[in-house]
């Protein structure tokens, strides 16, 4: 099952299917690390939503809900 990242739960892992978005956010997110095929697990969540926890690539990084909703996540049901 396919999904945004803004939409994960606390505790949810997948891998990245494609980063989408205006260029400048996707060329961020790239240089990020949040790449097609790397693992990402949502750590923690703001109470309001926004910003996101997530761990990537074997560090943590936190991302505003806007640019969470730019990454698509194949997450196994």
């Amino acid at each position: 099952m396919e999904k945004t990242l803004n939409n994960f739960s606390v505790g949810e892992e997948g891998m990245v299917k494609r980063v989408s978005g205006e260029r400048r956010i996707k060329r961020r997110l790239f240089d990020m690390g949040i790449t097609p095929g790397a693992i990402v697990y949502l750590r923690k969540k703001a109470p309001l939503g926004d910003p996101l926890e997530v761990t990537i690539r074997g560090y943590e990084l936190t991302l505003r809900k806007n640019e969470a909703e730019n990454i698509t996540v194949e997450v196994e049901e």
